[in-house]
């Protein structure tokens, strides 16, 4: 079946259980960030700016395991910032698992191999070393790293082990060129392919988190989709660019860009996920395909936010993930106190300008599973959808050319350097990285990668590169 059957019936009897009581609201999925420290500075993520005054702050593991009892979630997403900066993610992942609910670990997957190696660590014996063997021969781990795992754990510290209950869902935003840029790093997207692999390979379940912008390439999205098919990974979260307020303030503050170069509109959204119903028939789209077909435009919403609730070091985020009016101290007091009906948009009228262009899964993808707007044949939907066959693992994905940027010398930064190095390229401007082509494909496209030609943030790179090797 397309889903593990033990996750799949665990989610059914949640929802099953609420219907049968008339619970009005209740959480499907938590949204939990201990902390909202981060490794990067994504384009387009607005959390380390919106809580820039508390970067420091952490939830204490027994708050992180209250919260998720309180809204008693069958789910929980563990995010941030960068949840593997969490001094205690082991022990907060081992936590909810014991609580039976299912985690997953939304990272961008800078800090997965350690973690794995120290799970290695902790169960090593003579009889790993043909994985070790195929670590190495795969250069997933160093010679020093096998060295360090063979050494057996150290302390007496958690480690994250592999689960049928568990995933980790890795940042995956487009191929190396376009990934590395949205992440304002060089390297992420290799060392990401290179944990997925490490991953899969110890037997870890692993998804991908893609969101799509403005000038995302549709093409290279399905690419990106049949590459980490090729390499098995579980399945795949996509959603839609919002133009959320800190997002919004970063990209003129720090970007010097304006949002609706960036994000998308909802006639932009629907233009952009045309095709998402037959990608949930070729690869395994998580979500349902109700909302598959809301992203498609082929019929209408209502946003259900409070099944998905977040929770972080201010308290309960209302009224979303993304749009804060307010931080509450409890999951049943957001519920009460919030005022629900001012939010989302209902028959093509946004109730709040802020929600006008959102057609995020974080707010829609429950209102698939709750029955919201629902019409004749949408249950038998879902059930055909979930309990249907899963797609088999594309492997001519192998072919794709998703070493497109660093990897070959033509990252984001390249020709940054190449005109600091040039003084006349610099006098006389090199193109903007960010409308860098690969060779153009067969067909029409439009923008992509995150191409402007708007030469600002090459010149901020160049000075800032400048004052680096100064």
């Amino acid at each position: 079946m397309r889903f593990p059957l033990a996750l799949t019936a665990k989610i059914a009897r949640h929802i099953i259980k609420h219907k049968v009581l008339r619970t009005p609201k209740f959480a499907l999925v938590l949204q939990l960030e201990p902390l909202h420290t981060c490794n990067l500075t994504c384009t387009g993520c607005g959390r380390i700016r919106e809580y820039s005054t508390s970067l420091k702050d952490m939830m204490s593991l027994e708050d992180c395991l209250a919260s998720a009892v309180e809204c008693d979630a069958p789910m929980v997403s563990i995010c941030g910032g960068e949840p593997l900066i969490y001094p205690k993610i082991e022990e907060l992942v081992n936590g909810i698992l014991a609580q039976g609910r299912i985690v997953y670990i939304c990272t961008n997957g800078m800090f997965m191999r350690k973690k794995m190696r120290e799970y290695l660590a902790s169960i090593y014996n003579p009889e790993l070393e043909p994985t070790l063997a195929r670590l190495l021969e795969q250069k997933l781990v160093t010679a020093k790293d096998a060295d360090e795992i063979r050494k057996g754990k150290k302390g007496n510290r958690e480690v994250i082990k592999p689960s049928k209950w568990q995933y980790w869902n890795v940042h995956i935003d487009g191929l190396e060129f376009t990934h590395d840029l949205i992440v304002e790093r060089e390297g992420v997207f290799k060392e990401c392919v290179e944990a997925v692999k490490m991953a899969k390979l110890l037997g870890y379940q692993v998804a991908t988190n893609t969101t799509v912008y403005k000038e995302t390439d549709v093409k290279e999205i399905e690419e990106m989709f049949e590459y980490f098919s090729s390499l098995e990974v579980d399945g795949h979260t996509i959603s839609p660019g919002y133009e959320y307020d800190a997002a919004k303030k970063d990209m003129v503050k720090r970007l010097n860009k304006q949002p609706e170069d960036f994000f998308l509109t909802r006639k932009m959204t629907r233009e952009k996920f045309a095709k998402i119903q037959e990608w949930g028939e070729r690869f395994t789209i998580f979500g349902t395909p109700v909302y598959q077909e809301f992203l498609a435009g082929k019929r209408e919403l209502t946003c259900t936010a409070w099944a998905i609730p977040t929770r972080n070091v201010k308290g309960w985020k209302a009224p979303c993930y993304l749009m804060t009016d307010g931080h509450y101290d409890g999951y049943q007091e957001m519920l009460t106190k919030v005022e629900w009906e001012k939010y989302g948009v209902v028959n093509g009228v946004a109730r709040d300008a802020r929600c006008e262009n959102c057609m995020v899964h974080c707010g829609y993808d429950p209102s698939g599973a709750l029955g919201t707007n629902a019409v004749f044949g949408d249950t038998w939907k879902n059930i055909k959808y979930n309990f249907g066959a899963k797609p088999k693992p594309f492997l001519a994905g192998r072919n794709v050319n998703a070493f497109n940027g660093a990897s070959i010398g033509k990252g984001h930064l390249a020709e940054a350097r190449a005109a600091i190095n040039s003084p006349r390229a610099a006098m006389n401007g090199a193109q903007s990285v960010f409308s860098r082509r690969e060779e153009p494909h067969s067909h029409e496209t439009t923008g992509g990668g995150c191409g402007t030609g708007d030469t600002s943030e090459r010149d901020a790179l160049l000075a800032k590169i400048a004052r680096k090797d100064s």
